[in-house]
């Protein structure tokens, strides 16, 4: 399927209240917590990353490839970006056929995901090996509705993607890896709260 997804984030210290508070709203969860394995593709060259695009292989209950591209128009008040994806039935065969056409795995990033509906918005709690996000999706203005609703400070909102907060925080943490995993992370302590004024108020890499 190919649409236009529109999106941004928050940085979350407490997800037991932010869940009461879905409930509160009449959201459901639809999927529990479930480990996400996620794997970047590019060429030698890095060509799709330099186009601010992302070719990635997401392993979870099954398995999906998704091509992320920048949208026709962008701004600074939501996180847009066209998305192509599709689901297919081996991870495996898929990175095979991916290598064979000339991408190979640059890096790769986990994360727990739980997920919920609620009225015209996609809520995603997302515990990554660097800190807790609630990720919002859907229509801006259903979007700016359920951030009001949930007492969120609309001014704190991030519209960096996770592998862009992640290299900053490699850059100012000086960090000796690529991989986002929780093994790697096991050694490291970042208190997020550090380096939120870097993300917040929407602030974009454009990936």
């Amino acid at each position: 399927m190919d649409h236009i997804e529109i999106e941004l984030k928050f940085h979350i210290s407490d997800f037991d209240d932010l869940r009461g508070r879905f409930l509160d709203l009449g959201a459901l969860c639809i999927r529990r917590q479930t480990l996400e394995i996620n794997a970047r593709y590019d060429t030698g060259d890095n060509r799709l990353l330099e186009r601010h695009c992302l070719l990635r292989l997401r392993k979870d209950v099954g398995a999906t490839l998704t091509f992320k591209s920048p949208p026709p128009t962008a701004g600074t008040r939501f996180k847009r970006f066209r998305e192509l994806e599709v689901g297919v039935s081996d991870f495996d065969t898929m990175e095979a056929i991916l290598n064979a056409l000339g991408y190979r795995r640059r890096q790769t990033y986990e994360k727990w995901r739980e997920t919920w509906q609620a009225e015209g918005v996609t809520l995603c709690l997302d515990t990554m090996p660097f800190g807790r996000f609630l990720e919002i999706e859907g229509e801006p203005d259903a979007i700016m509705l359920m951030v009001r609703d949930l007492g969120l400070q609309w001014d704190r909102r991030i519209l960096y993607s996770y592998l862009g907060i992640f290299e900053v925080l490699r850059e100012k943490e000086e960090l000796p890896f690529r991989d986002v995993t929780f093994d790697n992370f096991k050694a490291v302590s970042i208190p997020f709260e550090r380096h939120c004024h870097r993300f917040e108020t929407g602030g974009t890499d454009g990936r």
